[in-house]
């Protein structure tokens, strides 16, 4: 066990034969002497060796952050200190670009350029929250005679994290920077596929000047760890990212204790492509929709919508150029595709692409598991695109999770509205066209949190990131997120000259 803070920041070496716990500002082992290890996606080669968390170790983790909420100075700390703080973890994690992005490529199999990508939202994620935190206050309300109500934002205290596989340290950057600049305390439950650079922010947030027991990471298993914070009397929120079944157990959980609880949940996401469409636009940007990050993105749009009188060009196109994408390499430049992040997911995508098969769809490209050269113990999928499909189908209704997209035409407007909010997610969804009254009907008819026009990018700080029905609820990566970390208290004060009487005796 050492002290994080202690260390210069060159001893705080991020690429190691072993990672352990971090608990009120220390590194230490699991309290069972219990470990993992995590793979490298892209060759099946063993990473690193992790300390694996036990009940125990996170009710250490649970009472670290209280005490640092209940008794710490965090909290207390002007706005513009902890403003500062966040700036100097932003500043460290900038400092150790590369570091982070090898450190990611290897724990998850991505691509160069989506790591790169990740990494730099993470940093710039502090750097929103260090901003918008000074902004964040109170308001003063008009109430009648000679009252005064003004109101304060306070934190709403020990708030625990669960972070998916697919993003590892944008997520955990999207959950932790909002929750300590309100000054909570957070316990962090990295998957246990990608725990890596989660287990590095801690080290980083500690050693830019986050007090002990402020930030603790807790790698474990879902079913024993994170099933323990969400239950915990003394955790007083929930941040989930991950799949809607598990969501919805979270919400059950929770609701014994009435924890505010935030879910980012699944998606299948449909893209829109409008007969005036640029169509090279809508093909690099449908491309770039499904296929980024092997498809492993919860607002993926794999759901794709042409209209009948483009969809033969469109799909001309769309096809050839997804014949041209390359896998391989995670650390070359010129490699589109990463690795799928284990055998389990790879056997879950082939799984619905051979149902695609055998409900009578068509698969126009790919549709089997890739063999890459010099990778040939890692995890990976062919780009994928099926036609010829129902809403019916197994494809079109459920989260894929991987590089498999499904295309279909439609006649008009109104069609296409239909079969966009034929789903029971509403994450993400994208429109292509050159009619700016079409783009504003159609994005308010959407059911979906977020609406793509004429853009492949669905999140930047200060966008709000979220969605609608079994999407989940609560809105990340914007300033109003803020609200979710905090309790809004009311405080009514009288002055007047006369004391009050209300019963009049």
């Amino acid at each position: 066990m050492s002290t994080v803070k202690e260390q210069k920041m060159e001893q705080l070496d991020m690429k190691r034969d072993t990672y352990q716990l971090i608990i009120a500002g220390q590194r230490m082992d699991s309290s069972t002497g219990e470990t993992f290890t995590t793979y490298n996606p892209a060759t099946g080669e063993a990473v690193a060796t992790i300390a694996k968390a036990s009940k125990e170790d996170a009710e250490k983790a649970v009472q670290a952050a209280r005490q640092a909420f209940d008794k710490g100075k965090w909290k207390l700390f002007p706005l513009n200190k902890r403003a500062r703080t966040l700036n100097k973890i932003a500043s460290i994690m900038r400092s150790r670009f590369n570091e982070l992005v090898e450190l990611e490529i290897l724990d998850t199999g991505k691509s160069l350029a989506a790591a790169q990508g990740q990494v730099m939202q993470a940093i710039e994620d502090f750097e929103f929250y260090a901003g918008a935190i000074v902004g964040h206050r109170g308001s003063v309300n008009n109430v009648p005679g000679q009252f005064h109500n003004f109101t304060e934002k306070e934190p709403v205290g020990v708030c625990a994290q669960i972070i998916p596989w697919n993003y590892p340290l944008m997520m955990a950057a999207w959950k932790i920077a909002p929750a300590i600049a309100v000054g909570c305390s957070v316990v962090v439950k990295p998957a246990t596929l990608t725990p890596l650079t989660a287990i590095v922010l801690g080290e980083i947030c500690v050693e830019a000047g986050v007090p002990e027991g402020v930030v603790n990471i807790i790698p474990g298993a879902g079913s024993e760890v994170g099933n323990y914070l969400v239950e915990h009397p003394q955790v007083d929120k929930v941040a989930f990212t991950g799949s809607t079944p598990i969501g919805k157990d979270i919400m059950e959980k929770a609701s014994q204790t009435l924890k505010r609880v935030t879910l980012e949940l699944g998606g299948k996401s449909p893209n829109l492509v409008f007969e005036d469409a640029d169509i090279d636009a809508a093909v690099d940007g449908s491309l770039f929709g499904i296929f980024y990050n092997t498809g492993q993105s919860c607002e993926a749009r794999s759901r794709l919508y042409v209209h009948e009188n483009i969809y033969d060009a469109f799909m001309e196109k769309f096809v050839e150029k997804a014949k041209k994408l390359s896998l391989g390499n995670p650390f070359a430049k010129e490699t589109h595709i990463g690795a799928i992040i284990n055998q389990g997911q790879l056997d879950v995508i082939d799984g619905y692409v051979q149902s695609a098969k055998e409900e009578g769809a068509n698969i126009v490209l790919g549709g089997k598991v890739a063999k890459v050269e010099g990778y040939e113990n890692g995890f990976w999928y062919e780009p994928t695109i099926i036609t010829g499909v129902t809403h019916e189908m197994k494809v079109v209704k459920e989260e894929i999770f991987g590089p498999v997209v499904v295309v279909m035409p439609f006649s008009d407007e109104k069609e296409a509205v239909k079969l966009a909010n034929d789903s029971e997610y509403g994450l993400g969804s994208a429109i292509w066209t050159k009619d700016h009254g079409r783009a504003t009907r159609v994005a308010k008819q959407i059911q979906a949190g977020i609406v793509m026009v004429n853009c492949p990018f669905s999140a930047f700080p200060g966008t709000p990131f979220g969605g609608y029905k079994q999407s989940g609820f609560g809105r990340e990566l914007c300033i109003e997120t803020l609200d979710l970390y905090t309790e809004t208290k009311s405080i009514i004060s009288y002055f007047g000259n006369r004391p009050l009487n209300p019963f009049g005796v």
